[in-house]
C-alpha cells in the first residue's frame, strides 16, 4: 500500500515506515547468518571460515548495488512527494535497464576472478577451494539481488515498506529450509549454502516484480515505457555512484581488516566471522531507521514541507537512541548464547573470544546510531558527498587502528578500532550538519506544519 508521508502524524509515520525496513533488512541478513550457522554446525570450522572470507567481497558488490538503488530511491521519493508521476515512472525504467547490464557485468567478472580476489586477501590454502566455490556461486546470483533491491526501492519510495518485507520473509524461510536440506542432509557444504542463497534471492525478486504488475499501476511499466532517460541516468548516477561508493566502503574496510585477521589462524577467522554476523544484526536496524528518515525527508523536501523535514530528523534521532538502549541490553545478556549458535560442540573455544568482543561493542553501537541518523538526513536532502567523505575517514581510521591494536590485543583490538573510526566520523558530520543548517533555506524558513 502506497503512503503519502507529506501529511499526518510524524512519529507514527516514521516509526511505522521504518519497522518493516528493519524487519526486511534483518531477514536479508538471515541469508548469510543461516549459511554460517548451518555450515558451522554441519560442515565444521574450516567451511565456516571459508564462508567468512568470501562474505566481505560479496558485501562490497551487494552494497554497491544497493547504493545505486538508494540514490534512485531519493529521486523517486522526491518525484512522488511533488506529484511528478511521469518522471517517477521514467526513473524506474532507467534504473532497471541500467542495473540489468551492471549486475550482469558484476556477476560474470566476479565469477571469473573469485580465486584471484581471495588470493589477494591471503586466504589460507586449507580453505581456499571452499571459499572460491562459495564466492563464485554468490556472484552468479547478483542480478537477482539487483532486481529485488531496485523494485523494493521503488515501492518504498511511494511509501510501501511492508510488501518487500513480506516477500523477503518468505525468501528467508526458503533459504533456511534449503540450507538444512542441501548442507545438513545432502552434505553439499559451502556450495549448498551458496546455492540456497541465490535461489531465495531469485524468489524475492520475482515476487516483488509480480506484485508491482498486479497491484501498483503507478510503477507498472509497459513495453513503451522501457526507455533509458539519459538525463535521469546522469542524475541517478551522481546520487547513486556516491552512495554506492560510500556503501561499499564499509565492506572494503572489513576486507582490509579480514586480511589482517587471516594470518592469525582459522580459529580467529571463524570467531571474527561469527561476531561480524552479530555486528550486522546490530547495525542493520540503525541503517533501516536512517533509510526511513531518508524517504520521509525526501518526500517532504519534494513537497516543500519544511517543518516536517526538521521534525522528521529530530524524531529519527530519538528513535535511533531508543533502539541503541534495547540492543545494548540484549547483547550484554545474550552474547554467549549467541556465539554458541555459530560453533559446533568441538569448537567451544571460540565462545569466550567472541563474547569479550561483543561485550565492548554493545556500548560502542551508540556511535553508529547517530552517524546513521545524520547520513539519513543528508541523503534525504540530496547531499550525498558528505556521507562518502565521513565514511572514508571512518574506514581509514578504523583500518589504521586495527593494524596497531590487533597484533597486541587480538580480536578485542577490532572493537576499539571501530570506536575510534565512529568517533572521527561524528567529528566530521556534526559540525557539517550545523554549517549545512545555516546555509539551507529549507531549514531556516518556517512554515505551517
Amino acid at each position: 500500500m502506497m503512503k503519502d508521508m507529506t501529511k499526518g502524524n510524524i512519529p507514527k509515520q516514521l516509526i511505522g515506515f521504518s519497522i518493516p525496513l528493519v524487519l526486511g533488512n534483518l531477514f536479508q541478513l538471515t541469508y548469510n547468518a543461516v549459511d554460517s550457522i548451518v555450515v558451522g554446525k554441519f560442515a565444521g570450522e574450516k567451511a565456516l571460515a571459508a564462508v567468512g572470507t568470501g562474505n566481505p567481497v560479496m558485501n562490497i558488490m551487494i552494497l554497491g548495488i544497493t547504493g545505486i538503488c538508494i540514490g534512485a530511491s531519493v529521486l523517486m521519493s522526491e518525484f512522488y512527494g511533488s506529484g511528478k508521476y511521469d518522471r517517477l515512472k521514467k526513473e524506474v525504467s532507467t534504473i532497471l535497464l541500467f542495473g540489468t547490464y551492471f549486475s550482469l557485468a558484476v556477476a560474470i567478472l566476479g565469477a571469473i576472478f573469485s580465486g584471484s580476489i581471495l588470493g589477494l586477501l591471503q586466504v589460507p590454502e586449507e580453505i581456499m577451494k571452499d571459499a572460491v566455490i562459495y564466492l563464485r556461486v554468490i556472484f552468479l546470483g547478483m542480478p537477482f539481488t539487483f532486481f529485488y533491491n531496485a523494485v523494493a526501492s521503488a515501492l518504498r519510495s511511494v511509501g510501501d515498506s511492508k510488501t518487500p518485507v513480506r516477500f523477503l520473509a518468505f525468501a528467508s524461510v526458503l533459504n533456511a529450509v534449503l540450507d538444512l536440506l542441501l548442507v545438513g542432509v545432502f552434505g553439499m557444504s559451502v556450495f549448498g549454502a551458496a546455492l540456497s542463497t541465490i535461489i531465495a534471492e531469485a524468489a524475492s525478486a520475482v515476487l516483488c516484480i509480480w506484485h508491482v504488475y498486479r497491484k501498483v499501476p503507478l510503477l507498472r511499466l509497459g513495453k513503451q515505457d522501457f526507455r533509458l532517460d539519459r538525463d535521469l541516468l546522469g542524475l541517478t548516477l551522481r546520487h547513486g555512484s556516491i552512495t554506492a561508493l560510500q556503501q561499499s566502503c564499509q565492506p572494503i574496510g572489513k576486507l582490509l581488516i579480514q586480511g589482517m585477521i587471516n594470518p592469525l589462524g582459522v580459529s580467529t577467522i571463524a570467531a571474527f566471522n561469527a561476531v561480524n554476523r552479530v555486528d550486522d544484526f546490530a547495525f542493520t536496524p540503525e541503517q533501516s531507521i536512517a533509510s526511513g528518515m531518508m524517504t520521509f525527508i525526501a518526500q517532504n523536501r519534494g513537497a516543500g514541507n519544511k517543518e516536517r523535514v526538521k521534525k522528521g530528523f529530530r524524531y529519527g534521532l530519538f528513535t535511533q537512541f531508543g533502539y541503541w538502549v534495547i540492543i545494548c541490553v540484549v547483547i550484554l545478556l545474550c552474547k554467549e548464547p549467541v556465539m554458541r549458535l555459530f560453533v559446533s560442540e568441538g569448537d567451544t573455544g571460540l565462545v569466550p573470544l567472541g563474547s569479550k568482543y561483543l561485550g565492548l561493542m554493545a556500548f560502542f553501537y551508540l556511535m553508529p546510531a547517530f552517524t546513521n541518523g545524520l547520513q539519513g538526513f543528508f541523503r534525504g536532502m540530496g547531499d550525498m558527498s558528505i556521507t562518502l567523505i565521513s565514511t572514508l575517514i571512518q574506514i581509514s581510521v578504523r583500518v589504521v587502528f586495527v593494524s596497531l591494536l590487533v597484533p597486541v590485543m587480538g580480536l578485542t583490538g577490532v572493537a576499539f578500532a571501530c570506536l575510534a573510526g565512529w568517533s572521527c566520523m561524528l567529528l566530521v558530520e556534526v559540525p557539517y550538519y550545523y554549517w549545512y543548517k545555516k546555509r539551507s533555506k529549507l531549514l531556516q524558513e518556517k512554515t505551517d506544519d
